[in-house]
């Protein structure tokens, strides 16, 4: 049965950054790297030129020397505060109250904590005890549609049900010059800050995207392509050389999956312009179709799991025709791929 997605709310992290300063910063930190004048060309050419931090750049958690239970600590708390608001203004979007949803489903993976996002947004938000949950930690990029996933699945199991769906990072958590590989300096301009929520519920409660099928896959012998790994120092993102080729690597099951299923419009996971436009790509979209994910990625960066539900959120502004065949996708560490063939309803 089709599952309905409301319209997103996005809660920005409160200090914009620009991609100069961090740049300034860079110089400032790494004055004698080898390779700087290479770094300062890659940074300047990531196709973002603001993005949110919840912390001032130069805060002991961001580019300071705060250790790795400070910036755990403060990352999580910042998530969680992020995430009740997106969440408050969610529901409110949706014309729904707390009382009226029946599970939640959360994903973030920066600032590990127990107990977990979900159980603190039952606390915070004041929903049902009852409320069933479902927590994906370690998803990042493909978060935010793996959660709409995970929902779409509950409300088949129960059409009645509400699932509240909230993401939320604080990737400048991995903000740490301890780590000066050039792959460490594209992630400092490339992550930021934000929280996002939604309201999937089986039948339409307005205007959005209606999901008629999900798609899940694991490339095969990819587990060091992107990875987390934390030191002493704090959470630090990696990848290899094989990284930027991967998402090539996913597009032709993603292909057969969709089979004969026209893309009108797609909501792409702005990890990177080469991800937009690759995967733009094989769709067959032209650059038009792909301006919500390119604005996101200049205006706020990659928001990890949150960003497809910027993305979406963009796309309500501008909306396609009543009917219009689309995809939501993004791909996460590991590799994977999470996938939803859709449709808009006006």
């Amino acid at each position: 049965m089709p599952a309905f997605v409301s319209v997103p709310r996005t809660v920005l992290g409160a200090h914009k950054v620009t991609t100069d300063e961090i740049a300034d910063d860079i110089r400032a930190h790494h004055r004698d790297h080898p390779r700087l004048n290479a770094i300062l060309r890659v940074v300047n050419n990531c196709g973002v030129r603001t993005r949110h931090f919840t912390r001032p750049l130069a805060s002991p958690t961001v580019s300071g020397t705060a250790d790795v239970q400070d910036r755990t600590e403060a990352a999580f708390q910042d998530a969680v505060d992020m995430s009740e608001q997106a969440a408050q203004e969610a529901l409110r979007a949706a014309g729904l109250a707390p009382h009226d949803i029946d599970a939640i489903v959360t994903t973030h993976a920066t600032g590990w904590a127990v107990p977990n996002l979900d159980v603190h947004l039952v606390d915070r938000l004041g929903l049902r005890p009852t409320v069933r949950r479902t927590a994906l930690t370690t998803v990042a990029c493909a978060g935010g549609v793996q959660a709409m996933i995970r929902a779409a699945d509950l409300v088949t199991a129960r059409p009645a049900s509400k699932v509240l769906v909230v993401a939320a990072e604080v990737l400048s958590t991995s903000y740490n010059h301890t780590a000066d590989t050039i792959e460490s300096m594209i992630y400092k301009t490339l992550f930021a800050d934000a929280a996002a929520a939604t309201v999937v519920t089986g039948a339409p409660s307005g205007p959005g995207l209606v999901i008629d099928d999900t798609f899940e896959y694991a490339l095969p012998g990819s587990l060091d392509r992107y990875r987390g790994r934390l030191d002493p120092h704090g959470m630090h993102f990696d990848s290899t050389k094989q990284a930027p080729d991967t998402v090539a690597s996913t597009l032709p099951p993603l292909l057969d999956w969709l089979g004969d299923h026209s893309v009108d419009f797609a909501v792409i996971h702005p990890g990177s312009l080469r991800i937009i436009t690759g995967t733009a790509d094989a769709l067959g979209l032209a650059p038009a179709d792909t301006q919500h994910s390119v604005d996101t990625l200049s205006d706020e960066g990659n928001m990890g799991g949150v960003s497809v539900f910027r993305v979406l959120e963009r796309t309500h502004a501008t909306p396609p025709a009543d009917g219009a065949n689309g995809v939501a996708l993004a791909f996460g560490p590991g590799f994977i791929t999470a996938a939803l063939r859709c449709r808009w309803q006006s």
